[in-house]
């Protein structure tokens, strides 16, 4: 059996003049669906299926990245973001590992999955490798 899953991935607090890019597949970018100085807002969905041998959920979809028991929805910035002038080259790995079937579940009818993520590191750049996410994956309404 598979199932949709709406995603939303928030970067909190990035660092101005920096461009960020949901990755889907290789090489295909996907702008943010709102940006503001504060927040910068990806969209997607991804399938869901019952499929592994530990029972656990299988994310599976063109933003999807990693092997079958460690997913994740990569946030590129800066050159890996599209923008050839920017002294970055980072990404950040969104882990999905943290999304059980019982999340799954009080997601349907119309919600969506969300996580956020500080978009600034220490050094002052945006946030790179696995991030630790703000208070984990919690769902939430669609906005109007």
């Amino acid at each position: 059996m598979e199932q949709q899953l709406a995603i939303r991935i928030v970067v909190v607090e990035p660092p101005p003049n920096v461009r960020f890019a949901m990755q889907r597949g290789r090489d295909q970018l996907v702008e943010p669906v709102r940006a503001s100085a504060r927040e910068l807002v990806f969209e997607t969905t991804v399938r869901v299926r019952d499929n592994r041998p530990d029972g656990l959920p299988n994310f599976l979809g063109e933003t999807t990245q990693g092997p079958v028991f460690a997913r994740f929805v990569y946030i590129n910035s800066g050159v890996m973001a599209g923008d050839e002038a920017s002294p970055w080259t980072r990404r950040v790995k969104v882990p999905l590992s943290g999304i059980t079937w019982e999340v799954i579940e009080k997601a349907r009818n119309g919600k969506v999955l969300e996580a956020r993520f500080r978009g600034t590191a220490r050094d002052g750049g945006p946030a790179a490798a696995t991030v630790p996410l703000i208070g984990g994956w919690k769902v939430t309404a669609r906005p109007a």
